[in-house]
């Protein structure tokens, strides 16, 4: 069975760019728009591990690890947040907030498999 992994950014381009990456290495992919879609399809997922953009409108990267930290399903998924922003408090912020690791962008493709496979055992 491939590992399922959801990926939120409101970036068509980054979207594009995880999707094929991460399909060419196996992986199934789900992609949401904005935090409140990717909070709906994680509820409505098998996920695996959730990739999630900080800056996005209707919900942040942070209230996407809150809602799947503090939810009744899957709260232990490994949650990678993939972002421009490298400053430590935010890194810090994100580990308070539940998250597992920090990728910043533009991302290298074969690092990323590298760490969901990792985090996954796939």
């Amino acid at each position: 069975m491939k590992t399922r992994i959801l990926a939120i950014d409101d970036s068509r381009t980054i979207r594009s760019l995880l999707t094929m990456a991460l399909e060419k290495a196996g992986f199934d992919v789900t992609t949401a728009v904005d935090g409140v879609d990717g909070v709906q399809k994680f509820r409505d997922s098998d996920a695996d591990l959730v990739i999630t953009d900080v800056n996005m409108p209707n919900k942040d990267g942070f209230g996407v690890i809150d809602d799947i930290r503090g939810g009744e399903k899957n709260r232990a998924v490994p949650v990678l947040v993939l972002t421009t922003e490298s400053g430590a408090a935010l890194k810090e912020r994100a580990r308070a907030a539940g998250a597992t690791g920090w990728i910043v962008k533009p991302f290298d493709d074969d690092a990323l498999v590298s760490v969901i496979r990792r985090l996954t055992g796939a």
